[in-house]
């Protein structure tokens, strides 16, 4: 990560000869300083992919002015989708948790070490049981049940809270409930979650135990991008690690527990730094 700050344009669009030589050509027509650049082509879907860092005070104009001028130059004749975001605005990350308390402290220490370097504007659980460890750390915590008569309603509050705190994205830090449709339609791309590597083979209640009578040697978990569909999203970010004979049912929960963290923290990372372009249910992740 540069120190100084920094423009990321990040945009997918048909491949074709000559993309980079135009977007790069408008920046440095306009004295932009490319500090990192990062492209693929898709040979299968005919899309190519890219990310370029800009060093902010290297051009002309205001953010607000570079969207304008690149999307009637750039943009809309190579039938771009893209965005571009400036690191001197902290993203807000709005975190929700039910009773497993692994992943929401993982996210709170690194928060809080500056790791990732964020605003968590509150915390959402359909249980009370997180309340007094989340304000200690001074962040609000709202408590919204989720029952089989008001999901509704709830999922309409996670809504107006994230609304009305200015959420940029939403973080299911092992959140038990299944999101409403409407829900998950209303934040395309911007609802991250985890699950582990056993779907679809053991579903339901303690995977782990299941998978440890069949003898399974590899535990994982994935990080993805919440849909209707679910678990079915697109995929940001996986892992595994090996275990054998010797490991008890319990010690497959702790090790998954530990992937499960380090996962949707590096999931995350890479979707605030605009690291994941997605096509349809394909992703592309900048490393």
């Amino acid at each position: 990560m540069h120190r100084s700050r920094f423009y990321t344009l990040s945009a997918s669009c048909p491949d074709q000869v000559g993309i980079i030589a135009k977007v790069s050509g408008f920046i440095a027509e306009h004295g932009g300083w490319i500090l990192e650049s990062s492209y693929h082509a898709d040979a299968v879907t005919g899309q190519y992919f890219m990310r370029l860092e800009i060093k902010a005070d290297s051009l002309p104009f205001l953010l607000a002015e570079f969207r304008e001028r690149f999307r009637s130059a750039i943009a809309e004749p190579l039938q771009m989708d893209w965005q571009i975001n400036d690191s001197a605005v902290k993203k807000r990350v709005v975190v929700l948790v039910s009773k497993q308390e692994h992943c929401l402290y993982d996210l709170l220490a690194r928060w809080q070490s500056k790791e990732l370097d964020i605003e968590i504007p509150c915390v959402i659980s359909n249980h009370d049981i997180f309340r007094g460890f989340v304000e200690w750390h001074g962040i609000p915590f709202h408590h919204v049940p989720v029952t089989a008569d008001n999901k509704s309603a709830a999922y309409a509050e996670v809504q107006r809270i994230f609304e009305d705190v200015r959420g940029d994205c939403m973080v299911l830090a092992r959140y038990m409930q299944i999101l409403s449709p409407d829900l998950c339609a209303a934040y395309p791309r911007r609802i991250l979650n985890i699950h582990h590597s056993f779907l679809p083979s053991f579903v339901g209640a303690k995977p782990y135990h299941q998978a440890y009578e069949r003898g399974v040697k590899l535990i994982g978990a994935t990080c993805h991008y919440v849909t209707a569909d679910l678990d079915q999203g697109p995929i940001i970010d996986q892992d595994v690690i090996r275990i054998d004979h010797s490991d008890s049912p319990e010690d497959m929960v702790r090790y998954g527990k530990d992937i499960e963290k380090t996962v949707l923290a590096r999931g995350l990372r890479y979707h605030l730094e605009d690291r994941v372009l997605v096509h349809g249910n394909k992703t592309v992740v900048f490393r």
